[in-house]
C-alpha cells in the first residue's frame, strides 16, 4: 500500500475533528484500487508519474470522507513489463488481496493478460498506459475500460503535422515489442492516406540503450524523416543519439506517436526535439486542469507529466463511478462508465464509448523546443478532437 492510503495524521485529524460521521467513514472497510506498473523497467519513470497521479486523486476524495464512506487505498505492483508477472501480480491483487479494481499497464501484452484474468475473476480493469487498438478492438472484452488515447487516434493526429514540417520521405526506429509494432502499424497506415513513403525501418530490442547504428542505417537511406516508435527511456536513449549524431543539421527531421514532459525532462531542453503526440500538456487551460496541475505541486512540488495526468484522470472515474453506482459491484460499474461524459481535464469531450470501451479525448500535438518555453518543452501546436479520431461506432470490430 502507497501513500494513496489514508495518511496517519489526516486519519487523527478527521477522528478528533470531523462529524461522527466522517469518523466512522475513516475506519471503514477500504476500497481498495490494485494498480500494475512496470516499476523496473524502460517505462519506470513514467509508471512512477502513473501513480503519482493516482495517489493525488485519491487524497482529494480521501479528504472529502472517501467514497461511499469508505477510505480509499492503493496497491502497487510492479509488472516489471512481463506478462508472466503482471498476471501473477493481478492474480494476487485479486485473489489475495482483494482488490475493488485493478488499474494500469503500460505494455500491451501485459495489458491483454490482465484484461482476461480481470473479466474472468469479475473485476473492472482500467488501462492507463497501453495504446494497443486491440484493446478495444478484437481483444476487447466487457470488464476492461482504455483511458489512454490509442495508437490509431494518436498516429491520426500527428501524422497531418509531421507531414508538414518534414515531408514524405520516412525511416522508422521501432521497439521490437508488442506496443512498437502496434505503433509502427498506425504510423503507416495514418502516413500512406497522406503520401508517405516509408523508405526503411530497423527494429531495436526493447531497453536499448545505444542508437547509433540504428540512426546510421537510416541516414543511409535519405530520409526527410526518422520516426521513432519507441517510449520511456528507450525514447529518451534514441533522441540523445539523434542529438549527438547532429542529424538537424542534416535536414533530417525526427518525431513520432508519443512524447511529453516524462520524455522532456530527463533529456533536458537541448537534446528534446520533433514533432509529437501529447496525450496532456500542462498548458491546457480548463479549471480542471489547473486544479490537477496544483494538486500535484501541493503534493510532489512538480508540475504534472502526461503520464501523471492519466494516473490522477483514470483514477477519478474509477471513484466518481463507484460513488455514482453506490457500490463496486463490476456490472453495476461498467454499465455507469459505458457512455459516459466526464471532465478529461481537456478542452473537448471526453467519454468512453459504449460500444467498446475507449476512452475518446482529445489529443495534442506539440512541438520540442531546444529552450525552456514556459510550462513544459512542448508547442502546442493543434488539438485534435477525439470524436473526429474515435473509430465509428458500427465498427463491429468488437464484441463485448
Amino acid at each position: 500500500m502507497t501513500s494513496g492510503a489514508l495518511l496517519c495524521g489526516d486519519f487523527i485529524d478527521r477522528v478528533l475533528g470531523a462529524s461522527p460521521g466522517q469518523a466512522v467513514a475513516s475506519v471503514a472497510e477500504p476500497i481498495k484500487i490494485g494498480i500494475l506498473d512496470p516499476l523496473s523497467s524502460p517505462y519506470k519513470t513514467s509508471s512512477i508519474h502513473d501513480v503519482h497521479g493516482a495517489n493525488v486523486a485519491v487524497d482529494l476524495f480521501n479528504k472529502r470522507g472517501g467514497v461511499l464512506g469508505r477510505p480509499v487505498v492503493i496497491l502497487e505492483g510492479d509488472d516489471a513489463s512481463n506478462p508472466e508477472t503482471a498476471i501473477k501480480v493481478a492474480t494476487k491483487f485479486v485473489r489475495d488481496d482483494h482488490v475493488d479494481v485493478l488499474m494500469g499497464t503500460f505494455n500491451a501484452d501485459c495489458a491483454l493478460v490482465v484484461s482476461e484474468l480481470a473479466k474472468k475473476e469479475n473485476t473492472l480493469f482500467m488501462v492507463t498506459g497501453s495504446l494497443l487498438p486491440e484493446l478495444t478492438g478484437a481483444a476487447c472484452n466487457s470488464h476492461t475500460f482504455v483511458f489512454m488515447p490509442n495508437a490509431s487516434m494518436m498516429a491520426q493526429a500527428v501524422v497531418p503535422h509531421l507531414v508538414k514540417a518534414y515531408g514524405t520521405r520516412w525511416y522508422m526506429l521501432t521497439t521490437s515489442s508488442v506496443d512498437g509494432k502496434a505503433m509502427a502499424q498506425a504510423m503507416v497506415t495514418a502516413g500512406q492516406a497522406h503520401g508517405v513513403e516509408f523508405v526503411g525501418e530497423t527494429l531495436v530490442p526493447f531497453g536499448a540503450t545505444d542508437f547509433t547504428a540504428a540512426f546510421t542505417a537510416a541516414k543511409d537511406k535519405h530520409p526527410t524523416l526518422v520516426v521513432l516508435n519507441l517510449y520511456g527511456w528507450d525514447l529518451v536513449h534514441a533522441l540523445k543519439a539523434y542529438s549527438n549524431l547532429e542529424f538537424a543539421k542534416e535536414k533530417i527531421g525526427v518525431g513520432g506517436m508519443i512524447a511529453g514532459e516524462q520524455i522532456g525532462r530527463p533529456l533536458g531542453y537541448a537534446d528534446n526535439a520533433g514533432i509529437w503526440g501529447l496525450i496532456w500538456d500542462p498548458k491546457v487551460n480548463t479549471e480542471g486542469s489547473k486544479q490537477f496541475i496544483r494538486a500535484v505541486v501541493d503534493k510532489y512540488n512538480h508540475t504534472p507529466t502526461s503520464r501523471c495526468y492519466l494516473g490522477y484522470a483514470a483514477m477519478t472515474q474509477i471513484l466518481e463511478a463507484i460513488q455514482r453506482a453506490g457500490t463496486t459491484d463490476a456490472a453495476t460499474l461498467i454499465k455507469v462508465l459505458e457512455g459516459r461524459e466526464f471532465d478529461g481535464l481537456k478542452e473537448g469531450r471526453s467519454y468512453f464509448q459504449a460500444s467498446n470501451h475507449q476512452h475518446v479525448q482529445d489529443v495534442l500535438v506539440g512541438e520540442a523546443y531546444g529552450k525552456e518555453l514556459g510550462l513544459g518543452h512542448y508547442k502546442i501546436l493543434a488539438t485534435v478532437s477525439g470524436d473526429s479520431l474515435a473509430a465509428p461506432v458500427d465498427a463491429g470490430v468488437c464484441q463485448l
